[in-house]
């Protein structure tokens, strides 16, 4: 009994330096949980605290079962682990904190057990060597964190200036638009969109850049600019696709073309489309939802010297309450688990609503859990509304799945 409360009172001092250091620690690693320096991707609130404190639970609990189980080495290596795990998640001074606490830890467990001071020395260099590689490891993400950072902002600067964001309202239109970019750390890709209203009425555009990366970003951002001054020049919409088409044949490779569709509104009651390869848009007329086909089918832009074809201009009567959705193939193409396609023409009228902003947040995030959360293409979708004036006032009264939360508005 004498020999058992003696080997009792032993741990005793181990133990509470351990849990002081512990306490301690663990107050410096998690005082500034939401420090987005130190913070990693996907972690935030309570995971970020979980992902701080694990390296220190974990160097306790070897140390823990060093102390109850059996005398000598044989758990000390383990300790190796909290400075490792530490890599992940800390700063490189969060990593040296806990190599020396792990350090310390086995110093005192291996004298305690009486060890060969040889093998002793051995297991403790190893973990100072673990430490140092971890903190070098952990200072290299903190770097590579910042370069993403700095990229992720460009490449926001370069959305902006590519993509700018649309109004609500524009002219007498309801407007909403949805764009993914299926490099989600770039955020922009070869998808393109842009509403611009003229003295000839609102124009617009949608397209799709053949490839991906940089190459397919400078094609877009050329394809916008040419249609942003041409939209305001020229009073046929023709002749805003010719400039378009002459500037890409002047600066696209033999295998680089641009799908797109142009469309206008230069009076009441009618809509202009010139489709150049692109997937047909969708008119939304009393619940029925109708692809317009082009009439005459001409090639992508870039390619009509290749083909001598020339677009043709197709006129819809477009009317109070019609709603026009032009999209890029990255939301037709997207497949599921099973290598099913979206079915975006059937999902529209599930979604339909006077809101254009609901009806495209509801397929949007039916689109993202229909590829799993990840697109393998770019996606863009840009919904057109007319409202309805009722005694001369325009009113938008939803009538689909977010009637109840958005109520009438007049």
């Amino acid at each position: 009994m004498s020999h058992d409360r003696d080997h009792q009172r032993d741990r005793r001092p181990i133990w509470r330096v351990t849990q002081r250091l512990t306490q301690r620690l663990t107050q410096r690693l998690t005082k500034r949980p939401a420090d987005s320096r130190t913070a990693t991707p996907g972690h935030t609130g309570a995971a970020a605290h979980l992902a701080a404190v694990a390296p220190v639970l974990i160097v306790c609990a070897v140390a823990l079962v060093g102390l109850i189980g059996v005398a000598g080495l044989s758990w000390l290596p383990l300790l190796a682990v909290g400075p490792a795990l530490a890599a992940a998640t800390s700063r490189p001074r969060g990593v040296l904190r806990i190599g020396i606490l792990a350090v310390a830890l086995g110093a005192a467990l291996g004298a305690r057990g009486g060890a060969p001071g040889r093998e002793q020395a051995i297991v403790l260099s190893s973990l100072a060597a673990v430490t140092l590689a971890s903190a070098l490891a952990s200072a290299l993400r903190v770097r590579r964190e910042r370069v993403l950072a700095a990229v992720r902002s460009v490449a926001e600067a370069a959305q902006h200036a590519l993509l700018k964001p649309i109004p609500a309202t524009v002219g007498e239109f309801q407007v909403a638009v949805r764009y993914s970019a299926a490099a989600a750390e770039a955020r922009i890709g070869g998808d393109l969109y842009a509403l611009v209203p003229t003295e000839y009425g609102v124009r617009m555009i949608v397209g799709d850049v053949r490839g991906k990366g940089l190459p397919a970003v400078s094609t877009a951002a050329l394809v916008l600019g040419v249609f942003r001054e041409a939209a305001y020049d020229e009073p046929d919409l023709l002749d805003v696709v010719g400039r378009i088409e002459r500037s890409l044949a002047r600066n696209l490779g033999a295998d680089d073309f641009v799908t797109a569709v142009v469309v206008g509104y230069p009076e009441s009651g009618r809509m202009e489309v010139v489709n150049c390869g692109h997937a047909p848009p969708l008119l939304v007329r009393d619940s029925a939802v109708l692809p317009v086909e082009p009439t005459h089918p001409a090639p992508p832009l870039g390619l009509r010297a290749l083909s001598g074809e020339t677009p043709s201009l197709q006129v819809l009567p477009f009317a109070e309450g019609d709603q026009l959705l032009l999209y890029t193939d990255g939301v037709t193409e997207a497949r599921n688990h099973s290598r099913e396609f979206y079915p975006l023409a059937e999902r529209v009228a599930h979604h339909l609503s006077d809101e254009p902003s609901c009806t495209l947040a509801g397929l949007h995030d039916e689109l993202q859990a229909h590829v799993g959360g990840h697109l393998h293409d770019d996606a863009a979708l840009l919904l057109l509304r007319k409202p309805v004036a009722v005694d001369g006032h325009v009113c938008a009264q939803p009538k689909g799945p977010s009637a109840a939360v958005e109520g009438a508005r007049c």
